[in-house]
């Protein structure tokens, strides 16, 4: 059974397993690395955010994006579509006129004239599956912005 340590004075060492966690909420040690599991997958104690380096580097080059579509890394040929009324309720860049495959995708929810939820969807080459969502969650006083809450999934 394993053991909680005592506040005071006590430590808990792991053995090394060489074994990734299985369960959410286990925590192991593999090849000198510690190891945690939490709903979204395993991930390495150490690092911070809980990110891995390939998810950082999606979310990094999402910002290639949030402006005004692809540059660095990117071909050329790029297709860009807007839809909505006068104010765009999607914009859609696509590898290319063909528009057989999503690069990323910005989706604006408005309440009246203000923009309330502006997401994000960054697409990987295959240009269906999702690598990384952005979500601003807006709020207002008036006509300013006061607020804004971003989640990333």
């Amino acid at each position: 059974m394993s053991r909680t340590p005592d506040p005071i004075g006590d430590s808990l060492e792991l053995p090394e397993i060489g074994l990734d966690p299985v369960l959410v909420g286990e925590i192991t040690l593999n090849a000198g690395e510690i190891k945690a599991r939490d709903v979204y997958g395993t991930f390495n104690l150490r690092s911070g955010s809980g990110l891995t380096p390939s998810a950082h580097e999606t979310l990094r080059q999402l910002i290639h994006f949030i402006d005004n579509g692809p540059a660095e890394g990117f071909t050329s040929g790029a297709y860009r579509e807007i839809t909505g009324t006068a104010f765009p309720s999607a914009i859609i860049w696509w590898t290319d006129s063909g528009k057989t495959d999503k690069i990323v995708e910005k989706l604006i929810t408005y309440t009246g004239a203000f923009p309330t939820t502006i997401q994000w969807k960054m697409y990987d080459t295959d240009g269906s599956t999702v690598l990384a969502t952005v979500t601003d969650a807006i709020t207002y006083s008036g006509a300013f912005e006061t607020s804004r809450t971003r989640t990333i999934a």
